[in-house]
């Protein structure tokens, strides 16, 4: 750890202890909660960094507005061609849709559409957008998810869907969104889609998704894996074309929901998230403690297991999302742990943090080196816990910089030139962060922040920065 680490690190400490309420990103049995507008403006946002980062400023916080009288909670955060695409948590179970800001003005966004808040007793806390150009749709296209308010769960007394799933807009005019098409999950199924990733094959789009925890109610009947394989080439209408089974990545792991690994740790293996490579080649699978699996999806009709990472005794497992870097030989695996002190006395103690892979050789892939904040490092006594939430979620990478959203510790954003030596070279963290998603696009970082919406940083130029260098030196 250099110097200017060590700096960061520790200021971090103190800004962070006024985080804010504790979020929930995945419902895994891990007790956490945060209502909606619970966060209040105030204090001044930190930004501290290297040559890259130390202008770098949050120009914009902008709430999002009630469409159903009751504040929102934004979830995933995405940008595409001048536009922010700001997802929405369960939060008032008020089905408050994808918000579309115009970012022209980066220190101003406009609202200036939502999506998908049609579908009574749902939440869509993701949307990727590609430009496709296929025979029977060419223009941008929006992937929304679309998960289920389970009214036993959550008490809920509402109208609800029939089906989760993933519904498909033309964004091609961003600021009037048309309905294509909606991929749906079996209607027995009580969640729906969580996350999902589109990609480009052999001149089909392909829909990769995540049939969230759908095994472990095969008791109830439902006859499906967590992971579909889509052909929204035409979005009108989407095609399952396969639906694979995670026992064939072998270790006597049977499928079952919750399990005992071979070192003896009780595990639990659902699907969370899941991208592509850039060929659309490999999927890679967030599958919990069954670590992240290598798929290769070539034929994606028939996915093939290639190889996983795995979890040494000690470690809580918990993959929930990943990332690639250095051309793809590079995997970057965030662990959303929500409990720093266990139950389990064999795991370490301590908030989740991010694992980075060599996978040249995708069936063996070799981790290189962890990288931890200074609060999810923070050895706490049994029933003693500062005020926040302090594990990682996303990642994000642009370059050699990863950029991680990180509930009270803001957005750390960490140079991986070394993946064997991941450093920090930067961070931002606001009056009571709960920062869920991060997405680098032109020459602005979005931020979604649980309590106070969308965040924008920007690097802002004075005398000892050029504005012909904002766009080129940002993200070096």
């Amino acid at each position: 750890m250099n110097k200017f680490t060590s700096k960061i690190l520790s200021s971090t400490l103190a800004l962070s202890l006024a985080g804010g309420g504790i979020a929930l990103a995945c419902e895994n049995g891990q007790k956490s909660y945060i209502e909606a507008g619970e966060s209040t403006f105030g204090g001044i946002p930190k930004v501290e960094g290297s040559k890259n980062f130390e202008h770098l400023k949050e120009v914009a916080a902008v709430p999002l507005k009630d469409i159903k009288g009751k504040p929102a909670t934004t979830a995933d955060v995405y940008a595409y061609k001048g536009y922010a695409y700001l997802g929405t948590h369960r939060g008032q179970m008020t089905n408050e849709g994808v918000r579309i800001f115009d970012m022209k003005d980066p220190a101003n966004p406009k609202e200036v559409a939502v999506l998908a808040n049609d579908i009574p007793g749902t939440w869509q806390e993701k949307v990727i957008v590609q430009s496709v150009s296929t025979p029977s749709f060419k223009g941008d296209l929006a992937a929304v998810s679309v998960q289920r308010v389970d009214k036993e769960r959550y008490g809920y007394e509402g109208e609800t869907s029939e089906n989760g799933g993933v519904v498909l807009y033309d964004v091609t005019n961003p600021k009037e969104p048309k309905k294509l098409g909606f991929w749906k999950t079996p209607s027995n199924l009580p969640t729906g889609t969580h996350e999902h990733w589109l990609t480009e094959q052999n001149n089909k789009v392909l829909l990769l998704a995540t049939n969230y925890q759908a095994h472990r109610y095969k008791d109830k009947g439902v006859d499906v894996h967590d992971f579909s394989i889509v052909d929204v080439t035409d979005p009108s209408k989407p095609k399952e074309l396969s639906n694979w089974d995670p026992t064939e990545v072998g270790d006597d792991f049977n499928g079952d929901y919750q399990y005992e690994d071979q070192t003896g740790a009780q595990r639990t293996a659902f699907l969370h998230s899941v991208i592509t490579d850039e060929t659309g080649k490999y999927a890679y699978l967030s599958y919990w403690d069954l670590g992240t699996i290598i798929l290769n999806i070539e034929d994606p009709a028939n996915p093939k297991f290639v190889g996983r990472t795995k979890f040494e005794r000690d470690v809580q497992g918990a993959a929930h999302s990943a990332a690639l870097a250095h051309g793809g030989n590079i995997l970057i695996e965030t662990r959303e742990v929500f409990n720093p002190d266990p139950h389990d006395p064999g795991f370490e103690r301590g908030w989740g943090y991010v694992r980075v892979y060599d996978i040249k050789d995708k069936s063996n892939p070799v981790l290189l080196s962890t990288f931890r904040t200074l609060n999810s490092m923070v050895q706490i006594k049994a029933g003693e816990r500062k005020p926040g939430t302090y594990t990682v979620h996303d990642p994000k990478v642009r370059g050699n910089t990863l950029y991680l959203s990180h509930y009270s510790d803001g957005i750390r954003m960490v140079d991986l030139t070394n993946p064997s030596n991941p450093v920090e070279v930067g961070s931002y963290v606001s009056d009571k962060a709960n920062v869920w998603g991060v997405f680098v696009d032109r020459n602005y970082i979005l931020a979604s922040d649980m309590g106070q919406g969308l965040k924008v940083l920007q690097k802002k130029a004075d005398q000892n920065v050029s504005k012909l260098n904002l766009q080129s030196d940002l993200f070096n």
